[in-house]
């Protein structure tokens, strides 16, 4: 039964290498010496060629309409490609300048911009937020015990998660940011004992500083201290010390601020190859999961964690608070553990991953993991979520399109990344390696 099934797989494999080029539209672009993507170059066409047939296949297992994806080495970008259609209607090719909605990876952008305010001596990691807040920021269980900005960025404050809570999420909310009502008076509303949202259950029967929780209702708190302490709105505030700086000029937490065209429309998978489109979401919650950018721009933000602070001769955070975001501040369950803003994995005790997966918003998951032992990094974009019906497929599509391009990083660390012997070499351990995990299914 197993020898029919590696033979089975094997046809599979050599028919994607052969037949299947022409499947799902393909764009690419490869570094260049100056360090710039230009359209059309390939490493080495035939490695390409097996690659690509390769996420072309579990993009279809996912039923992802899309992908853009890139590899950061060496502290660059080694590798950029899209694929697919972000736009089925309009048969608009996916690149690596296509916008998506990243979902929680927004997180990372909203934990680097309070410790930029860190970085400045304006705060102190261990002290009491409620030393800026307008109201009293108490797990009334616990009502002696302060919360601190590290307890809001690693998910320890007691605040219980808020995904079974109808009364957090307002994700069909059609204004931008700045909203007059949003963080605050809203969070008071939320927060505070007798408001229109708040109820008991919000806070967990954990001491602050005890357990890890994921609560998106942290970074709400985050993005309004920000404002606070910065006396900017948070979306401008990210706009002149992220963005800007990084020159991220595709990103925002306003859809406004973007080219509609390129932006990838977001689709959630029914069956039989029918999609259901999805208007563009404007969420309440911006800072916590609004993000829109492309993997070019983010690639800028994800060098300069993995240079500790530092893109393109710009520094956005000390080499200290870099170190002091990727290290394990809470373990959770398994290999699920947080640092400040950012989730660190363990895998049998020896490879360390920081990052941030986007899920849960219509029409969009994201991937982006920094490998720790030696920086290499990964992004990943798709417009098809996984949720309902499409779950346990799009998250094994997304989990093999992950390792994937890890192997590919892991070749251009071994053999350089302008090698055509690392692509090629790439392309046939990929295969051999996809048609023994993937065969039997």
């Amino acid at each position: 039964m197993k020898k029919a099934r590696w033979r089975k797989g094997l046809v599979i494999g050599v028919g994607l290498i052969f037949i299947g080029i022409e499947i799902i539209p393909i764009s690419g672009e490869i570094v260049n010496e100056d360090k710039t993507l230009n359209l059309g170059r390939r490493i080495d066409p035939y490695g390409e060629i097996i690659f690509d047939q390769i996420i072309i296949h579990l993009m279809e297992k996912g039923h992802f309409p899309s992908l853009s994806a890139c590899i950061v080495v060496n502290k660059e970008v080694a590798w950029a490609k899209g694929y697919g259609l972000y736009d089925m209607e309009n048969s608009k090719q996916a690149t690596e300048n296509t916008i998506y909605m990243v979902a929680s990876i927004s997180k990372t952008i909203t934990g680097t911009a309070l410790m930029q305010l860190y970085d400045e001596g304006l705060i102190d990691l261990d002290e009491d937020v409620n030393k800026y807040l307008p109201f009293s920021l108490r797990n009334l269980n616990y009502p002696d015990d302060p919360i601190t900005f590290r307890m809001l960025l690693s998910h320890t404050s007691s605040l219980a998660g808020d995904s079974t809570f109808s009364s957090y999420w307002w994700g069909n909310f059609s204004g931008e940011a700045p909203i007059p009502w949003y963080p605050y008076p809203w969070l008071g509303e939320y927060l505070i004992p007798g408001g229109k949202y708040y109820s008991p259950s919000i806070w967990s029967k954990s001491r602050p500083g005890e357990q890890l929780i994921y609560a998106n209702i942290n970074f709400d708190l985050i993005a309004y201290l920000v404002e606070l302490i910065s006396n900017q709105s948070f979306h401008e505030y990210c706009y002149e010390h992220i963005f800007m700086p990084l020159d991220m000029k595709d990103t925002s937490f306003r859809l406004s601020d973007l080219d509609i065209g390129n932006v990838a429309v977001p689709y959630h998978y029914l069956e039989s190859g029918r999609y259901r489109r999805y208007e563009h979401p404007r969420i309440l919650h911006y800072p916590v999961a609004g993000l829109r950018t492309s993997i070019s721009d983010l690639s800028h933000f994800l060098i300069a964690h993995v240079n500790d602070g530092v893109y393109n001769g710009v520094r956005i955070l000390t080499e200290e608070s870099i170190k002091e975001m990727h290290k394990i501040q809470a373990f959770g369950n398994n290999s699920f553990n947080y640092g400040l803003a950012w989730t660190i994995w363990k895998y049998h005790d020896r490879e360390v991953f920081s990052g941030h997966w986007g899920d849960y918003t219509p029409g969009f998951s994201a991937r982006m993991m920094i490998r720790l032992r030696d920086d290499t990094a990964i992004i990943l974009f798709v417009n098809g979520d996984r949720m309902l019906n499409n779950w346990e497929d799009g998250n094994a599509a997304l989990s093999g399109i992950q390792n994937i391009l890890f192997l590919k990083a892991a070749l251009f660390k071994i053999f350089g990344m302008k090698s055509i012997i690392s692509s090629s070499v790439c392309a046939y351990i990929t295969l051999l390696l996809y048609l023994m995990l993937f065969s039997y299914t």
